[in-house]
């Protein structure tokens, strides 16, 4: 009875509502702790598991030529990665993953499961996005897309060796793609996402770093010069044999490259089976001894001596000459007496030794400098070679009389090609620049009179009397020079391997264009520069100038000649047509 007395349903009600009020309080104070005192924390630690900083793609500059046309440009693709901690509890699915990917399951396996205790591995870069798409709708758990940006090159092995090539992150590895890379590669933006525990992005939170595009680059190149020296140097390779070549081609007044192709080439959309042979450009990477093209600049040192006159005589009788140490020089035949103009028309290189030996090595050695010979061009293309000119204090007499006509030193075919350019310039030397309005001041190597003198004689080599009459392009006047040299080998020269060089300047009154033509090994009974390499010339030289609208050295008189071939195909025409029989 009195425990029923001392039951109170008013305190037990008290005390349950005391310990309901005491848990609501914790609760409340707990709440506020969580949402007040530790909401950073918390804040924290909730967004390291949903929130993340993903990479915005950005595309890398567009390259074009001087026309606006686009030589290199980046398309966007997807590339599928996996994160390895989730990807591996569901091995059941790596065979479906592995063939969509076109992947070996047990390739597959080994690169997810070496990378175990990551979170990340690309497993197939640069797809179709379609393609990409496909793959990831499979909803397999751990594995995602990416976008990305991949290098096209339209015009392909054409322009390949200017343009060189970027790698699979999209940084260029050779050519202009290295040299400009800097300006090329655009900065990557940053975007802060919400994913769900699957991966998938549920929101966008915000944009932490705007994606910034890399700088476009219009270079001098121009798309139709380069194609018709590509296409030319690669018929004069199937024509004569030869086992390589390099054609450059320079705007006389400003230095711009033009056109700058060599054979054998490669497809930078596609490099398998390239070697670095095919991928190496010549026309700066190689050197080569340029022959009697030397001979230019061996008289141009004698006539700003004052010790010949382009009329000044030379006797080159007998037709050979012994050097110090018992080697014989020989001419084509014996020329006898010739002019100074008559040993460039004739390519005398016994005519050649007697005009250096009128020289000193010093002027001699310091004319080849200036025209820059022996160093590089200014152009800061990647791997480009100064070549060998060594100091005039280390020459005898062989090596002095050697150099004279292109022996004994080696240089590339864009130094050959700016160092006329120089002499089509009335004298002024222009740095090399594959980009659009890049060109400086120049400098001053010679006078312009003996320019002009240089161009006269260069002039001869073209005419029916000189050793490259098959540079001549109808309605202009041609200057230029050719070269033979032999090739190097174990310690001498071998007997039948040759480089064939031609060097012209187009309109000789008023150069626009300077071009060097290298072919190395033609084979045959025709090996020299006038034979293989001056007929390039000719062909690459006629369509240019149509292209850039150069008008005729003589406009009446290329419209006689133009009117004369015309008739001449006619009557070709009208004789090889079947003529009809009387019944």
């Amino acid at each position: 009875m009195s425990g029923r007395a001392n039951y109170s349903p008013r305190r037990r009600l008290m005390v349950v509502g005391g310990i309901l009020g005491t848990c609501c309080a914790v609760l409340v104070a707990r709440a506020a702790h969580l949402q007040v005192v530790s909401e950073e924390f918390y804040q924290r630690q909730g967004d390291a598991r949903f929130l993340r900083e993903i990479p915005i793609a950005t595309s890398r500059g567009m390259i074009t030529d001087r026309n606006g046309e686009p030589l290199a440009v980046s398309s966007p693709v997807e590339s599928i990665w996996a994160n390895p901690q989730e990807l591996l509890l569901h091995p059941d699915r790596l065979g479906e993953l592995a063939e969509a990917l076109s992947i070996p399951r047990d390739v597959l396996t080994r690169r997810v499961s070496e990378r175990a205790d990551k979170e990340f591995v690309y497993l197939r870069r640069h797809l179709n996005p379609d393609v990409a798409e496909a793959i990831t709708a499979l909803g397999i758990p751990g594995v995602y897309s990416q976008r990305e940006f991949r290098r096209f090159y339209p015009y392909g092995e054409v322009m390949a060796h200017v343009l060189g090539f970027t790698n699979i992150d999209d940084k260029g590895q050779e050519g202009l793609e290295l040299a400009f890379n800097h300006h090329l590669t655009g900065k990557e933006g940053k975007q802060r996402v919400i994913r769900d525990r699957r991966g998938r992005i549920v929101e966008n939170v915000d944009l932490v770093e705007a994606a910034e595009p890399g700088g476009d680059l219009m270079l001098s190149i121009d798309r139709r010069i380069q194609y018709l020296a590509y296409r030319e140097l690669k018929s004069a390779l199937v024509e004569t044999g030869a086992t390589s070549g390099s054609v450059v081609v320079l705007d006389v007044p400003t230095g711009e490259v033009l056109a700058m192709v060599n054979q054998p080439s490669y497809n930078p959309n596609s490099r398998v089976g390239a070697d670095a042979e095919s991928r190496r450009n010549r026309a700066v990477t190689d050197v080569v001894e340029p022959g009697s093209v030397m001979k230019t600049f061996t008289l141009a040192a004698a006539l700003e001596a004052g010790k010949f006159t382009p009329a000044s005589l030379i006797n080159t009788a007998p037709g050979y000459t012994t050097l110090p140490g018992g080697y014989t020089v020989k001419d084509f035949r014996n020329y006898g007496t010739l002019s100074l103009a008559g040993i460039l028309t004739k390519s005398s290189n016994v005519g050649a030794i007697k005009v250096s030996n009128e020289l000193s090595a010093d002027h001699q050695y310091d004319m080849y400098r200036r025209f820059g010979l022996g160093q590089r061009s200014g152009s800061d293309f990647p791997g480009e070679l100064q070549g060998v000119l060594t100091s005039a204090a280390t020459w005898g007499p062989t090596e002095k009389a050697s150099i004279s006509y292109g022996y004994g030193l080696s240089v590339t075919p864009l130094q050959l090609a700016r160092a006329y350019a120089a002499v089509g310039n009335h004298g002024r030397l222009m740095e090399v620049t594959f980009v659009k309005g890049g060109a400086g001041e120049g400098t001053q190597v010679i006078d312009p009179a003996i320019a002009g003198q240089l161009m006269d004689m260069l002039e001869t080599v073209v005419g029916p009397d000189g050793t490259a009459r098959r540079a001549a392009v109808l309605g202009y006047r041609v200057a230029g020079k050719t070269g033979t040299s032999r090739k190097a080998s174990g310690g001498g020269y071998a007997a039948n391997r040759y480089a064939a060089v031609f060097v012209g300047l187009v309109p000789a009154t008023n150069p626009r264009f300077a071009m060097a033509v290298v072919i190395h090994e033609p084979q045959g009974l025709e090996y020299g520069g006038g034979a293989v390499s001056a007929p390039v010339f000719h062909r690459v030289m006629e369509g240019a100038l149509r292209l850039m609208d150069v008008p005729p050295d003589d406009i009446e008189g290329w419209y006689a000649a133009q009117a004369a071939n015309q008739a001449r195909q006619a009557r070709q025409a009208a004789a090889a047509a079947p003529r009809e029989v009387a019944p």
